[in-house]
């Protein structure tokens, strides 16, 4: 009977350590770095399928009860996994519980417009691109904004996504990311503001980055702006009138241009144009809501990424001849 115990604890040690072995050797991958799809409502079984299918040099059956021995089958989470050389079965189970899923990442930049959000997603690597071929409108409808414009409507930011995840879904995040800071900073407008809604502020936003990248302008600029709508003077902002020129713009705004009218065109129509004109960030969008106090109506240019503001005529021309002419 004691022989039997030694025979069957050796056994039970030689076991464990072979168990020990494999779960923590590296699995023979046909590539250096696989992907695999887990699909949803996939059974550990299948899960243990899907892995050989993958390229990984593995028996279904020893990886299934591995799964099953360690009591977190239950626990895998369907998406795209990429396994790389390495990769153990212990690894990849933990990998498969924790859904630690192959990331990408793309960046919307601020002061882009639309056009340029969609050449940034048909770039993005390992993104699905299912809305490249989508009319705006049905685009638009999808995401649950019928007869909204694209435009300025996505937070710009850095998004990480899964390989293979849709593009859909990432302008979804970046649809209601935008949603959410708007209206955090509606919220907080000025009692003085001459916004009636959140979609003006994100329509004034827009034009306060696209005019400005530094931090501290962007306040005064959205007080030039304001002034102006509250005294029914034409905001004749630039970057509106290229907005509403599209494709007919070649780089150089041109006096024929600021007389082109378009829905757009500050110059030629008053108020705010009917959309944004690119995505604003959260300096903007604060900056629209609040303000600088400032009697300036108008701004230049000063040639080092800054602007001088001038409350009257006469000094605007001043500072245009100094900064754009370089008279004294």
């Amino acid at each position: 009977m004691r022989k039997l115990f030694v025979v069957f604890l050796a056994a039970t040690l030689g076991l464990g350590y072979l168990s020990y072995v494999w779960l923590n050797e590296p699995l023979a991958l046909a590539a250096a770095s696989l992907d695999l799809v887990v699909e949803p409502g996939s059974s550990p079984r299948e899960v243990a399928v899907q892995v050989q299918q993958a390229g990984v040099a593995v028996n279904p059956a020893l990886l299934y009860w591995w799964f099953r021995l360690s009591g977190r089958a239950r626990q895998i989470k369907a998406g795209n996994y990429e396994l790389e050389s390495g990769t153990t079965p212990s690894s990849l189970l933990s990998k498969l519980v924790r859904g630690e899923e192959a990331l990408r990442s793309v960046t919307l930049v601020e002061g882009w417009n639309f056009h340029q959000v969609r050449e940034a997603l048909k770039k993005a690597d390992q993104l699905k691109a299912v809305t490249d071929v989508l009319p705006v409108e049905e685009l638009m409808q999808q995401l649950g904004k019928p007869g909204v414009s694209p435009e300025g409507r996505f937070f710009p930011d850095t998004y990480s996504y899964a390989k293979g995840s849709s593009d859909l879904a990432l302008l979804q995040r970046a649809a209601r990311a935008m949603d959410r800071k708007l209206e955090a900073v509606w919220s907080q407008r000025s009692p003085q503001t001459q916004l009636k809604s959140p979609d003006e502020a994100l329509i004034l936003a827009s034009l306060v980055e696209k005019e400005t990248g530094r931090a501290d302008d962007r306040p005064q600029i959205a007080a030039v702006f304001s002034n102006r709508l509250r005294m029914g003077m034409r905001l004749q902002t630039d970057p509106t009138v290229i907005y509403g020129l599209g494709p007919l713009f070649n780089g150089n705004l041109r006096r024929a241009d600021l007389a082109a009218d378009t829905p757009w065109n500050t110059y030629t129509r008053a108020g705010l144009p009917p959309t944004p004109i690119a995505m604003p960030g959260r300096g903007a969008l604060l900056a629209a809501v609040q303000p600088a106090a400032s009697k300036a109506l108008y701004f230049v240019a000063r040639g080092d990424g800054s602007s001088q503001f001038s409350a009257t005529l006469d000094e605007h021309n001043r500072a245009v001849n100094k900064y754009l002419r370089g008279k004294p």
